[in-house]
């Protein structure tokens, strides 16, 4: 097997730019970013740690190879000559899936057992058996087609890697974490300086803020297909763990509060917050935004608002963004970061956002609006 192995972090629209910059602070420089992904290089020891460490990615996956695709000929060809044996062993589960955007192989039913049929075709070659019972670990193929360019990959991840653990039950409309991280990552937030969250429904935001405070590595509580690979050593996976929980700062203070107006998600999110581990390094409370009061200074404001396509009805969500504008007007020291798809928040919030960045919370174009305070003066200062 290379040690070189080129990889690929697949991630939502308007997050490249996080992932890759998480893709460095691990040490590995070599990337590219394109839409939707990150791709990079790395050893068999990067798939571990990627795989723990990366908090708004989605999958890591091994790329195995790209090629023209116009025809199903092509493609079985192409897919053929990849070197899918120095990966899938004889025993393994090798499930194929697909999709296809612009291209002229425009059936992914088709696409995918072409793929099936070209993998096992090479696997005969190495292995001399024309049966395979695949009862062993599951090594996932996909088929990717973009403009008539086929991309071929081993997914390392399994379930996304917004699915952290820690959450067993979810409220209505959550927020996924990857996108809670995004945000948290974007804003000016840091240990020192207090954040809440006054819409934390199932109280996403509030532990990824902890997570990261602490610098907690978001795999740590689950498990991944790829750790049952004979190519990747037990001991590097064991490694990578062992660093995790070496990088762990869990004697940081933390100044967390999320509130929400039902009582039912705070029950949720003091659940996902125990499941998490972190049960007292945060606040959660069951408090309306119209009597909310964030303590302290220099604080940043961090949440996903109520929208009409999210939950409630209009006039529910127009009362919600007044009370947030409300909120906010005498709270000149504090950092806001709201994401929200409404094109009415600026007017509610009765002024121009510094910045906006598009994001997509799921399938919803949203903006992340961001009204930047100043800086906490320097300890010198103070």
């Amino acid at each position: 097997m290379p040690q070189k192995i080129e990889l690929i972090a697949t991630c939502p629209m308007g997050l490249e730019a996080i992932v890759a910059r998480e893709i460095r602070d691990l040490g590995y420089e070599e990337l590219t970013v394109e839409n939707g992904r990150v791709r990079f290089f790395g050893d068999e020891l990067a798939i571990c740690r990627t795989n723990l460490w990366l908090r708004t990615a989605d999958r890591v996956l091994v790329l195995m190879g790209q090629f023209k695709a116009t025809t199903f000929d092509e493609l079985f060809e192409g897919t053929k000559a990849l070197a899918w044996p120095d990966w899938i062993p004889n025993d393994a589960e090798f499930p194929v899936e697909g999709r296809s955007h612009k291209s002229q192989l425009s059936s992914v039913p088709a696409c995918q057992g072409i793929a099936k049929k070209a993998v096992v075709e090479k696997m005969k070659l190495k292995y001399g058996t024309e049966w395979f019972p695949e009862n062993g670990a599951r090594y996932v193929i996909e088929v990717a087609l973009l403009n008539d360019i086929a991309t071929l990959t081993i997914d390392t991840t399994g379930p996304s890697l917004h699915k952290r653990g820690y959450r067993k039950l979810v409220t209505e409309a959550p927020l996924k974490e990857t996108m809670a991280a995004a945000m948290i990552l974007l804003s000016r937030w840091s240990v020192e300086r207090p954040l809440y969250d006054p819409f934390c429904g199932s109280g996403t935001i509030p532990i990824e803020a902890a997570m990261i405070g602490w610098n907690i590595a978001p795999g740590l509580r689950r498990s991944f297909p790829s750790e049952a690979w004979g190519n990747i050593p037990r001991k590097l996976w064991d490694k990578a763990r062992d660093e995790a929980f070496d990088a762990v700062k869990d004697n940081v203070p933390l100044h967390i509060v999320g509130s929400d107006i039902d009582p039912a998600a705070i029950e949720v999110a003091e659940a996902a917050a125990k499941a998490a581990g972190l049960t007292k390094q945060f606040q959660l409370k069951v408090e309306p935004i119209a009597k909310a009061r964030p303590r302290g200074d220099y604080g940043c404001l961090i949440t996903n608002p109520p929208y009409g396509e999210r939950l409630g009805e209009a006039p529910d969500v127009e009362l919600a963004l007044r009370e947030l504008g409300a909120l906010t007007r005498p709270m000149p020291s504090w950092s806001l970061f709201i994401l929200s798809p409404s094109t009415q928040l600026e007017h509610y919030m009765n002024r121009r956002a510094d910045k906006k960045r598009k994001l997509f919370n799921g399938r919803i174009e949203c903006n992340l609006f961001q009204y930047l305070g100043p800086f906490p003066p320097r300890r010198s200062d103070r």
